[in-house]
């Protein structure tokens, strides 16, 4: 499945031949059992297509060019994204459903909770969607995940957890949405309550929505809720101010509750202080780690980005203290040109 992995970064459409039947199987929403209009809240989806320069940071591990959705949630053109389609670029184009495409500004990416916002250049021919909250969505129940065209690209979907969720690039939610059947162009896509209201946006693929079946395909949303505490920062000041958590450069991968370093950024934190790629991280600042997730909050408490981290190494049979200098990620980073 590393194709479908490595498309969890930037092109899914590019891996629709794998979803299609269970796509085209999948349940649909029903406008007439709806409360309210199906067709123009999925207006209000837009597919999103991005360039980033190839001297960019994000272009070593999510190409230069990307695409996904965004959903409209301004009447001045505001538009919220997956973070990763838009880091770093200098083209962003939007495209509606009557066929116009809208060139578009990046506003902020926020490595914390993982939204991009964007602000169309023009009008997108769609009202704002409200939005709800995940305190909402409910295990067991239906939700809608919608990517832009219209009711061909929106399924009723299952959801199928809320939970933790670490990932592979220091990145951590407390709770994330876990829905099933899969939906081939997630990324962006909008998950719509029994409302009609956005109560999440589309991050990754994932082969375990349902985590107590050996086999459960599906995708995980990030909750609108923590937009919502950042939101206003972000379209101000490009960022949220809260102060940047230290960044070591890995990155990672959980297994029988070890975590091994698949790779490392260059010239980062990590690298600069002689950490490898096959490491395994067994502590933190001489505290045992018992998985990823466990691995980052040990590392973000021990302040901000700057923080002097100890890792405790397991390299070939021996073990390792090796202490770094932890960095912002977002100073590795080209700022959006509205800030």
């Amino acid at each position: 499945m590393s194709g479908i992995e490595e498309a969890n970064g930037h092109k899914p459409s590019g891996l629709a031949h794998v979803f299609d039947p269970a796509f085209a199987a999948a349940p649909k929403p029903d406008p007439a059992q709806l409360e309210f209009d199906l067709d123009a809240r999925l207006r209000s989806v837009v597919s999103l297509q991005s360039r980033a320069p190839e001297d960019a940071f994000s272009s070593s591990y999510l190409g230069t060019e990307r695409e996904g959705n965004g959903v409209i949630i301004g009447d001045d053109g505001l538009v919220v994204t997956i973070g990763y389609l838009i880091a770093e670029a200098d083209e962003i184009l939007l495209g509606t459903e009557d066929g116009s495409v809208v060139p578009a500004q990046g506003v902020a990416y926020d490595y914390q909770t993982g939204f991009g916002l964007v602000r169309a250049a023009g009008d997108l021919g769609a009202a704002a969607l409200t939005l709800g909250s995940a305190e909402d969505v409910v295990e067991g129940g239906e939700a809608i995940v919608a990517a832009r065209g219209g009711t061909a690209q929106a399924i009723l979907a299952e959801v199928a957890s809320k939970r933790e969720f670490a990932g592979y690039w220091e990145y951590m939610l407390d709770e994330a949405i876990f829905t099933t059947p899969p939906h081939p162009r997630w990324s962006g896509a909008a998950l719509l309550d029994a409302s009609g209201a956005l109560v999440g946006v589309g991050s990754l693929f994932v082969k375990d929505a349902k985590p107590d079946e050996s086999s459960s395909p599906g995708n995980m949303f990030i909750p609108i809720d923590l937009l919502k505490t950042v939101i206003d920062d972000l379209v101000t000041y490009g960022k949220s101010p809260a102060p940047p958590r230290p960044w070591l450069g890995i990155y990672s991968m959980e297994a029988l509750g070890r975590v091994l370093i698949t790779s490392v950024a260059g010239d980062g934190p990590a690298e600069n202080a002689g950490v490898e790629p096959g490491d395994v991280i067994v502590a933190v600042n001489g505290r045992e780690v018992s998985g990823l997730a466990d691995l980052y909050r040990k590392v973000w408490a021990t302040g901000q980005a700057g923080a002097m981290v100890e890792l405790g190494l397991l390299r070939d049979s021996d073990i390792l203290t090796i202490a770094v200098e932890t960095g912002d990620r977002s100073e590795r980073m080209k700022l959006p040109r509205s800030h």
